[in-house]
């Protein structure tokens, strides 16, 4: 087993097996790789020697095998290990991961794209030119409207971002959906005045609109909205998952699959979602290797809704993935359907030290990123 810190913050794993098939998976925490890196070093003591295609039975041990279990690290571990064992695994078979988890649902794939600034009165016009012209077609664009908070924050503060989500929204084509994304910066009290103040505005929905795990303020947030209410990044395996869906918290989860537990899990998690009529939308601000996993799980589940990413794998991939009007078709190669471009990987090598961002209030006191 060998890791790759790579520019600009992420952790690739490779598995090489006794008979030269290679796996490839994306074990990452964004701003705690080294920490994950150590946590695969461990799951790598129990699984070298093993059957690489006896998944199920290796996640169990690895993570049930331990009295502390779960959270972001050893998820995140246990993630892109088992990741790179479906990319052996069908590589083995010579098929598709989604051809082994029941065949596929769809033919295409909805991507969605990302404005990583927050837009501002200053910048609107150029964000909805950039949206309204995008090459890629796509259909769908988010982008985070949300300052650092206070958990009361000014009126001025509140209305000039109803005023920077409404220009946005008049300004871009209606052809094209826009979701936001509140990055958990607000208190449920800051959100419920927030989404009031612009329910009349087209949004596809709303993404962390407090911080996760807040089941109660999801579920008040959603019955007080017709906007849909969207969380899950930050959740990890289907026991977290499970209160947010059986209460109906939210319209959409977004399940991490370099973080909730890998292809599989994220498959279990989606079942349990599809019998209450809630969508998944999965989080991916990662490489090209956990968005391949992500496409594979889109390829068979039925109440997938659109996928993000921020990288095709121009930077990492023999051949990147390619948007046609909004859509990236299937992948049929076997495994994660990636040839990764290992030259450019050890090219791309760096400290991995990346760390979160750190917002300040005008006090100084700390503030959500």
């Amino acid at each position: 087993m060998e890791m790759f810190h790579v520019k600009p913050r992420w952790l690739f794993l490779k598995i090489t097996c006794d008979d030269g098939t290679v796996g490839w998976g994306e074990p990452v925490v964004e701003g705690r790789a080294q920490t994950v890196e150590t946590a695969v070093k461990e799951i790598a003591r129990y699984l070298i020697g093993q059957d690489p295609r006896d998944i199920e039975k290796h996640w169990q041990i690895i993570y049930r095998g331990n009295f502390y279990r779960n959270g972001p690290i050893l998820t995140s571990a246990l993630s892109g290990v088992e990741q790179a064992l479906w990319d052996i695994l069908g590589k083995h078979l010579n098929v598709p991961v989604w051809r082994l988890l029941g065949g596929k649902v769809r033919d295409r794939i909805r991507m969605y794209g990302w404005l990583s600034l927050e837009p501002t009165g200053d910048y609107i016009d150029l964000y909805a030119k950039s949206i309204n012209e995008n090459v890629e077609g796509f259909t769908a664009y988010k982008t985070c409207p949300i300052p650092p908070m206070q958990m009361i924050e000014q009126p001025d503060v509140l209305h000039a971002i109803r005023d920077n989500i409404t220009l946005l929204r008049d300004k871009v084509d209606k052809k094209i959906d826009v979701a936001l994304d509140f990055h958990g910066r607000c208190t449920p009290a800051m959100s419920r005045r927030l989404i009031h103040m612009i329910e009349d505005v087209d949004i596809m929905f709303i993404e962390e609109p407090v911080l996760p795990g807040d089941v109660a303020a999801l579920k008040q947030l959603s019955s007080s909205t017709s906007i849909p209410i969207a969380t899950g990044e930050r959740l990890f395996t289907r026991w977290q998952f499970n209160d947010l869906i059986e209460q109906q918290a939210v319209a959409i989860i977004q399940p991490d699959i370099s973080h909730c537990g890998g292809i599989f899990e994220a498959r279990k998690i989606a079942s349990m979602a599809e019998a209450r009529n809630i969508a998944v939308a999965p989080h991916c601000p990662l490489g090209p290797i956990a968005l391949a996993a992500s496409l594979q799980f889109a390829s068979c589940t039925p109440n997938f809704l659109c996928q993000e990413h921020l990288t095709l794998g121009h930077d990492y991939l023999k051949a990147p993935f390619q948007v046609k009007e909004g859509y990236v078709d299937v992948p049929y190669l076997p495994g994660l359907g990636i040839e990764v471009d290992e030259e450019k990987v050890r090219a791309g090598i760096f400290p991995g030290d990346w760390s979160t961002p750190q917002f300040r209030l005008k006090d100084g006191s700390f503030a959500e990123w």
